[in-house]
């Protein structure tokens, strides 16, 4: 069975050396949040914070900070839960195999939670104050709570049944907040809770709503799940826990699971909102300070020995980072049944997510014809830009599995090759323009607007990907450095940003037939030798730093029938703008204390 507590979690990791417990005080403003930041970059454990400066409860961190964590936390129902969703994928598997469908049945028996009366979350009552106030950043517009679970339910049909609980920023301090009785709110488009709030709008109500902190480590997996509608967080989280949710009715108009550790609850007024923000987040870039809705706080519960989880986000790979691997473990077998002809899809960690998805589709129309232009694979781009999160993609970037069955969606260098080796830039770029982008993506037109751009590519290669810089590129004035980032993929340094005008003139500076035409993509960047040094920082600076219909430009570039294609290199302004948001840097006052931290006989000894 799993655990029925947060702490039955963390007193089984201790015991087991997966865990080290800190005695020394800790200061939640930015300590904590670089200790986290640099256990996890090493690889290292679970983290028990026993003295928490300014706060009488025990926090804990990097939870989730490795898979081989994730499943021993989840070693009694992950496998269960995976052949859930297989079944569901795939219903014949029950008949072909019987035994797994027998053991994932009282998984499926696990979903229903159970109403109750009373329970441990309401033991004691707190203030916002006496919680750790987690400052993860420097620049951050004051204490967040980074692994919250925000409970509500649809106004129209209240219940379980219709509830959303998920993950969303909430701000405990700073900024225009009434300390104690208000904090913020922050949730992103595509959300469910911004349904149960629109429908709340319109009635005139308030959206009561209850913020969860801690409990069983699959209430949190649950919160991040990118469930269909219809199938309730808590549903998910009795299945991963292993047990029924125990929910306690009657001590507040919502309902509060009987094991968490705390819960903040109280109401958002319609349509009242404060500037939120900012806050480092998981692009790698500070979102800014922005309205978003105000929540009041009635009531703070805790359980008796309550522990504040919490996570830090910044540029990948964070925690967070094994969310996301967890959730296509879990979901993977589901997207041919969502998406038909679809294969896989990989959204790209190391770019912030939702700029950059990978996927391998499959070309079925004229199964007997010779063409070899992209056609189903267009349709599925379509698909997969309309479902879920994946909407807030930028770039899309659609293979066939045909030309490769072995490919591997998650080996990015691998599928670059693949679609730089047969991508007609003259054909095969798709733009979407004046369209929605992610919440927290800096490099569009203004807040959660942008452009995306879909690049096809199917059929037999077209050309062969240099590997080597030619000694003589002619480059234009302005521009230097050129380091190669992958195969056929060239960064150059070019002029701090002004105008796009400066790569206008990079672009008309070469004809079609020019040597550097051999590179099907180029990127412009600020440091071409930071953007080529590694996969990552590549894929950090093309795909977070710009936006596709403002950004993308071609070596002999022309409009056809409204269709923009270019006959030599595709090229992205990957250069930082004055609208771009700062990136994240740590205080190196902090960093010298973490220091102190991993000397010879401190408890980060050996770890750092």
């Amino acid at each position: 069975m799993g655990y029925r507590t947060l702490k039955a979690c963390t007193d089984d990791l201790l015991a087991t050396g997966r865990m080290i417990r800190i005695e020394e005080p800790v200061d939640p403003h930015l300590e904590a949040a670089e200790i986290q930041r640099r256990v996890f970059a090493a690889g290292g454990p679970a983290i028990y914070y026993a003295n928490v400066t300014g706060s009488p409860f025990p926090m804990v961190s990097n939870l989730f900070g490795s898979m081989d964590r994730v499943r021993y936390i989840f070693r009694d129902t992950l496998e269960a839960v995976s052949q859930l969703v297989r079944i569901k994928a795939d219903p014949s598997t029950a008949a072909r195999h019987p035994w797994k469908s027998f053991r994932a049945s009282p998984t499926a028996l696990s979903m229903l939670p159970r109403k109750v009366r009373r329970g441990p979350i309401l033991e004691h009552t707190t203030t916002i104050d006496q919680l750790p106030q987690l400052k993860s950043w420097p620049d951050d517009g004051g204490a967040f709570i980074t692994l919250p679970q925000v409970y509500t339910e649809h106004p129209d049909t209240p219940g379980i049944a219709k509830s959303n609980l998920g993950m969303y920023r909430v701000q405990l301090s700073g900024g225009q907040y009434q300390p104690n009785t208000e904090i913020g709110l922050h949730y992103q488009i595509h959300r469910g809770i911004g349904v149960h709030h629109a429908a709340a709008i319109r009635r005139g109500e308030k959206l009561r709503a209850n913020i969860l902190i801690g409990g069983p480590p699959a209430m949190s997996v649950a919160a991040v799940m990118p469930l269909p509608e219809g199938l309730p967080e808590l549903y998910f989280a009795g299945a991963l826990g292993g047990r029924r949710v125990r929910m306690v009715h009657g001590a507040q108009p919502l309902p509060i699971p009987a094991e968490i550790d705390f819960c903040i609850s109280g109401y958002v007024i319609p349509e009242r909102t404060l500037p939120e923000g900012p806050f480092g987040d998981h692009l790698g870039y500070y979102s800014l300070a922005h309205e978003f809705p105000v929540f009041c706080v009635e009531k703070v519960y805790h359980r008796d020995g309550a522990i504040w989880p919490f996570t830090v986000v910044g540029r990948p790979p964070q925690e967070d980072t094994l969310f996301g691997a967890l959730i296509h473990e879990i979901t993977g077998p589901m997207i041919p049944t969502v998406l038909p002809g679809v294969r896989a899809v990989n959204a790209v960690d190391a770019a912030g997510v939702h700029p950059l998805l990978l996927a391998i589709g499959s070309e079925r129309y004229v199964p007997w014809g010779s063409d070899s232009a992209p056609q189903e694979i267009l349709t599925q781009a379509n698909a997969i830009l309309g479902q879920g999160q994946m909407s807030l993609a930028k770039y899309l970037l659609i293979v066939a599995e045909n030309d490769a069955p072995q490919l591997d969606v998650n080996d990015i260098p691998a599928v670059f090759a693949h679609l730089l080796s047969r991508i007609d830039w003259r054909r095969d770029l798709h733009f979407q323009t004046q369209t929605t982008i992610d919440t927290l993506d800096y490099s569009g037109s203004g807040l959660n607007r942008g452009s995306k751009v879909v690049l096809a590519a199917a059929g037999e290669p077209i050309r062969k990907l240099p590997t080597e810089i030619p000694s003589e590129l002619n480059l234009p004035e302005g521009f230097t450095n050129p380091r190669l980032c992958l195969p056929g993929v060239l960064a150059i340094t070019g002029p701090t940003f002004q105008t796009r005008e400066a790569v206008d003139a990079f672009c008309n500076h070469f004809s079609a037939d020019a040597p550097i035409n051999q590179f099907p993509l180029i990127v412009i960047a600020d440091d071409s030798e930071f953007t080529a040094r590694t996969l990552n920082n590549f894929l950090w600076v093309t795909f977070t730093r710009s936006n596709p219909a403002a950004d993308i430009n071609g070596i002999g570039s022309y409009v056809q029938d409204k269709h923009w294609g270019c006959h030599g290199s595709l090229v992205i302004d990957a250069r930082r703008k004055p609208h771009h948001a700062p990136p994240l840097i740590e205080d190196p006052n902090i960093t010298a204390r973490v220091d102190a931290l991993a000397t010879s006989g401190g408890p980060l000894s050996g770890i750092l």
